[in-house]
């Protein structure tokens, strides 16, 4: 036996216990809850229920074949209340007319859109218009939300021209000269701490990469070239022309 309800979108929530259904909006999803009703059926098996409990003492009290009478009964008790949970035709017919209570009880707080049909609640009605909001949205909240948007289209499209970042778009893999490992942008390897500072020729004055062996401007051997002052042994960078120390030309 199937339901008829106004709204295609409800909920049975009854049980053998009693009768309860709830009513959704078409449009929001929000609901309203029946009022529950409990099953008369569910309560004459509650009462047969404890009539086989009471025998059922009393036989203890008793023995013999009264206590044989009190299981029964509450056997036979057991088995009513069974068939109540299996739907009867009864708590069917119950099923039924509580459930026309109930659409009459919700109906109040839904409004029928005689555009697209649905039944939608009365946050979801516009009543200057007389159709749900998805037909005729309300218009202080539908210039609210088109202003919303126009202004992310601007902010979106302002961005796509705007200028950002100035930088150089290049890579910098120093490979180290004493451990071979990537050695990062720094002036010291990320790996072993060696200096990376680039040595200049002391013939032309042009950098040498490290590693290298000879000057790549003029050929120099990079073995010659060093920074220590031959007068007082001063250690002076690579690529000094005059010892910080005592002056010597180097």
């Amino acid at each position: 036996m199937a339901l008829h309800s106004f709204t295609r979108n409800y909920n049975d929530l009854s049980s053998d216990a009693g009768f309860q259904y709830e009513f959704y909006c078409d449009c929001c999803g929000n609901g309203y809850k029946s009022s529950f009703i409990q099953s008369k059926t569910y309560g004459r098996a509650e009462k047969i229920d404890n009539i086989g409990r009471n025998v059922g003492i009393l036989g203890n009290f008793l023995g013999g074949k009264a206590s044989e009478f009190g299981w029964a009964a509450e056997r036979a008790a057991d088995v009513l209340k069974g068939r109540f949970a299996d739907a009867t035709p009864e708590w069917r017919r119950e099923q039924e007319e509580t459930f026309d209570a109930a659409q009459e009880e919700v109906r109040p707080h839904f409004r029928r859109c005689p555009s697209c049909n649905k039944w939608v609640c009365t946050d979801c009605w516009n009543a200057e218009e007389g159709l749900c909001t998805d037909c005729a949205p309300r218009e202080s909240a539908y210039v609210a939300k088109a202003r919303n948007e126009a202004m992310r289209r601007n902010i979106d499209e302002k961005a796509l021209n705007e200028t950002v970042w100035t930088g150089e778009l290049e890579e910098r893999n120093t490979v180290c000269p004493s451990c071979g490992g990537m050695a990062g942008s720094g002036k010291f390897c990320n790996s072993c701490g060696a200096p990376l500072t680039l040595k200049k020729c002391s013939n032309c004055g042009a950098a040498i990469p490290n590693g290298m062996k000879f000057c790549g401007e003029c050929g120099t051997k990079v073995q010659d070239i060093t920074g220590k002052c031959p007068s007082c042994g001063f250690e002076n960078p690579p690529g000094t022309k005059f010892c910080g120390e005592c002056g010597t030309k180097l």
